[in-house]
């Protein structure tokens, strides 16, 4: 989930924002609706004619979603997005305009097919220990249960991350009363390996304030940004092991190590490979590939190992710069091919206000993924 907004991008420059005259009204019901992946274009301007062309068409257009996380239930494709709003809110480096206070769940049959959104599965009010901020969350199912995992601020403005339960990959989802213990931060994306054993990566630095949980407290009046320490080794995403019920973690969190190709951790102010927030994990040929967002670079990287723990070691990057603040993922194979799910600013040209988006992501035979252009030139 983006956390600032800098006129410093790269993706900006992508393309002119686009204008939609009508743009993407909140639909806060739960009842069923249906688009198709072809969303309602902008009329061309010269300016947007001569911008690149997006290689992939927003799945939705009568929402705006962001933070795609995709998943395969019962031969059908379920993705749990973040909802933007037009809260009013100005930016700020805290990133309280990403005010989003409810979920959407998204289902298609099969990729370029018909998008269904199914209402709201799970809104703010409805989760006691919340305060404000519902970002970018997670699904996994075992025990013939659905776990929605999400992180939102406390009542004290600590992200912090919850599970609610579903029987139905739609919900509606029921929050527990209080936050997993012993966690912080946001982006929550769980892993369940072919052991059955199930994994939590998680993190956000600035806004998602990894930084200040850097001592293993948290420092209220700690640093906005990570900033300052370049020649130190970046900060990290976390992984813990869930416990069986899912609503646990079952061990002290660790950090993830990304390491060069010489084994040495990523420093800070390697601001191109460093993680910044958005992981995801997932596994092909036995290897471990650990995919993330560099944030204020706009890249989506990966780093591959052979442990779920890692270390993972840095291979290149999945995803050139999008347009928009940045960008958040999940990769995910559909009848064996895989895919990845992402999001831009195409229908807003705001960088709050996004929409979900998927493109084949291809590798090479050893098992190398090749980078993607999200955009052509006309």
């Amino acid at each position: 989930m983006p956390t600032l907004f800098k006129l410093k991008f790269a993706a900006l420059a992508l393309s002119a924002p686009l204008a939609l005259s009508s743009a993407c009204q909140s639909n806060t019901s739960k009842t069923e609706t249906s688009t198709t992946t072809t969303a309602e274009a902008p009329k061309a301007d010269s300016a947007a004619s001569a911008a690149p062309k997006p290689i992939s068409k927003p799945l939705i257009s009568t929402i705006y979603t962001a933070d795609p996380s995709a998943h395969v239930f019962n031969g059908k494709i379920y993705i749990y997005p973040s909802h933007d709003i037009e809260a009013g809110i100005p930016e700020n480096d805290n990133g309280d305009h990403f005010a989003m206070r409810d979920y959407h769940i998204l289902s298609m049959d099969s990729i370029g097919g018909k998008v269904t959104d199914h209402g709201v599965a799970l809104d703010i009010k409805d989760i006691p220990w919340a305060g404000r901020q519902l970002w970018a969350p997670d699904v996994a199912f075992k025990n013939g249960t659905y776990y929605l995992y999400f992180p939102v601020k406390d009542k004290q403005d600590v992200f912090r991350i919850g599970v609610a339960t579903s029987t139905s990959p739609t919900g509606p989802f029921k929050a527990q009363p209080k936050p997993i213990e012993g966690s912080f931060s946001i982006d929550p994306a769980v892993f369940t390996d072919t052991d059955g054993n199930s994994y939590m990566y998680f993190g956000g630095i600035w806004g998602g304030q990894l930084q200040r949980w850097a001592t293993g407290k948290y420092e209220a009046n700690g640093s906005k940004t990570d900033s300052g320490k370049n020649n130190e080794p970046a900060l990290s995403a976390k992984v813990v092991r869930l416990s069986k019920d899912m609503l646990h973690f079952a061990e002290p969190v660790k950090d993830v190590k990304i390491v060069d190709e010489n084994g040495k951790p990523l420093l800070t102010g390697d601001h191109d490979r460093r993680f910044f927030e958005g992981s995801w994990m997932h596994k092909y040929n036995g290897k471990y590939y650990f995919s993330y967002s560099t944030g204020d670079t706009h890249f989506l990287a990966y780093a591959v190992g052979d442990s779920p723990y890692g270390p993972f070691t840095y291979k290149g990057v999945i995803m050139n710069p999008v347009q928009g603040w940045t960008t958040h993922h999940s990769i995910v194979e559909i009848k064996g091919k895989w895919y990845i799910f992402y999001h831009d600013t195409e229908l807003s040209g705001k960088t709050w206000l996004r929409n979900v988006k998927v493109t084949e992501l291809k590798r090479k035979p050893d098992g190398t993924i090749e980078t993607i252009d999200a955009y052509v030139k006309q």
